[in-house]
């Protein structure tokens, strides 16, 4: 990310704004960080000072330590930091989601984090930012990775359900718990039966509500009777895939809801019975969009196919596009996450 300008510049703790001595997602400890959201891998533990959307607040309590030094903003609320103008746009990736726009003198800066151009019914939908330097990932920057719309995935979703309470069987959706979960809880029909949530789920969802989120009716599997014979979907993160809790469930289908379910044999690798593409990530069209709309020069690429995705930016729009390293990639943090969460469950008591 070499040079003239040194309003943003990548150091060996992430993404770093001199003029207001701040981090954007550091991977290490800082003083003063800004998060685009509350998954692992944006948002790490022992930063003094974090600075983030306000719906992401009590997630990021509740991964991070509730006593965390956290101040909030809203979409479009300027804030100053030595000048620096700072204003957060929504990212559309999960609730909380942010795209981070830097200011200073002329020279504009967006960090949009991960997201997606599709209104979910969820997250408030991605806003291109207009700038002269735009950091965009890249997890699907692949041609063949293009989502179909949200609205057909709930029908077939549903109709898989459908057929299995038909039978008297029940399903279990494997599902991360920041994001994913919420986006499957508000797509299912619950006239076909009770949904039931790990407690890993069950926690955030509780984070989520308690500041004005609502994904219908749930209930924690600790909360089960007879009925989960009967037709019953449960939501579990993929790393609770061989918990004990499940395997109370008598016959069940699994599924599991991600971009990489696009790709022919990732359902027979995971052993599921179902795969549904639903992707939090922009796919190839929206990527190229949201580039096309920031208008601006300076691209720098992230995660997944990032070479690829820059290299045709490059030679295809003719931008200055060009590869950025970074520490972890979505999916893995993201696991990171439902683990650490299940953990606190079980301290708490809950039901793994």
């Amino acid at each position: 990310m070499a040079r003239k300008s040194a309003l943003l510049i990548l150091t060996d703790k992430g993404y770093y704004c001199p003029q207001a001595d701040l981090y954007i997602d550091p991977w290490r400890k800082v003083d003063k960080a800004l998060l685009t959201h509350a998954h692992a891998d944006h948002a790490r533990p022992g930063m003094k000072h974090y600075l983030a959307h306000k719906d992401s607040e009590n997630v990021l309590r509740l991964r991070l330590g509730a006593s965390i030094s956290l101040q909030t903003l809203e979409y479009g609320q300027p804030l100053i930091m030595n000048g620096v103008e700072i204003t957060l746009f929504p990212a559309g990736h999960v609730p909380g989601s942010a795209q981070a726009r830097l200011s200073y003198k002329g020279e504009t800066w967006v960090v949009s984090g991960d997201y997606k151009l599709e209104d979910d019914g969820l997250s408030p939908a991605f806003e291109p930012v207009r700038c002269q330097h735009f950091i965009t990932e890249s997890t699907f920057g692949l041609p063949v990775y293009r989502w179909r719309p949200q609205s057909q995935v709930a029908e077939e979703l549903n109709a898989w359900w459908r057929g299995l309470a038909e039978r008297g069987e029940n399903g279990v959706i494997s599902a991360y718990s920041l994001g994913k979960a919420q986006r499957v809880l508000k797509l299912l029909d619950r006239s076909i039966g009770e949904v039931y949530c790990h407690s890993a789920i069950a926690q955030t969802n509780r984070a989520l509500e308690s500041q004005g989120f609502a994904f219908g009716p749930w209930k924690a599997m600790s909360e089960a009777g007879a009925e989960r014979q009967r037709g019953a979907l449960v939501i579990a993160p993929p790393a609770a895939s061989g918990a004990v809790a499940l395997k109370k469930w008598g016959d069940y289908e699994t599924a599991h809801c991600s971009g990489w379910m696009n790709m022919r044999g990732q359902r027979r690798w995971g052993n599921l019975d179902r795969g549904f593409v639903l992707s939090d990530h922009a796919d190839w069209t929206s990527l190229n969009k949201a580039v096309e709309a920031t208008g601006a020069e300076n691209i720098y690429v992230t995660h997944g196919f990032s070479a690829a995705f820059a290299r045709y930016l490059r030679e295809e729009k003719g931008l200055n596009a060009q590869t950025v390293k970074t520490m972890f990639s979505g999916d893995d943090a993201a696991e990171d996450l439902d683990k650490a969460l299940m953990m606190q469950a079980e301290k708490a008591g809950g039901e793994s």
